[in-house]
């Protein structure tokens, strides 16, 4: 199986001027613990909760921020044609929660280790009827 199989291809990013404030009401929302972040379509960083706290504990105003401030830079990022088997690796070694995907370096989807999961589970459900 490739990442290009499983990957989410509706993906939010930040650009690199996105604020530290409107980076954490997006993380806020619940569905996203981290974004990559992009400039001209390439993945130039990624910005996660981690990130955002911090900048806070560091006495930095979220309002004054930008996510280029607080991204961790040249994230890993896997090509589609890289195998599950690799992504599963890159994950686990480096514990991350989420790989940006690419095509010549400009991002074209995202999976995360339950998009991962889902694609492995085959769920089995028994019927039954009482008496």
């Amino acid at each position: 199986m490739l990442a290009k199989e499983i990957m989410n291809k509706i993906v939010t990013a930040a650009t690199k001027k996105t604020n530290g404030r409107d980076l954490a009401v997006k993380l806020l929302s619940g569905m996203y613990s981290g974004l990559p972040v992009v400039d001209e379509g390439k993945v130039v960083g990624v910005v996660t909760e981690f990130d955002l706290l911090k900048a806070v504990n560091e006495g930095k105003d979220l309002q004054h921020i930008f996510a280029e401030d607080i991204m961790t830079k040249k994230p890993i990022c896997v090509e589609e044609e890289t195998s599950v088997r690799e992504i599963i690796e890159l994950m686990t070694e480096n514990n991350i929660i989420r790989v940006p995907v690419v095509r010549k370096e400009k991002l074209i989807g995202v999976i995360s280790r339950c998009d991962i999961l889902n694609s492995l589970i085959q769920p089995e459900f028994i019927t039954f009827c009482g008496d």
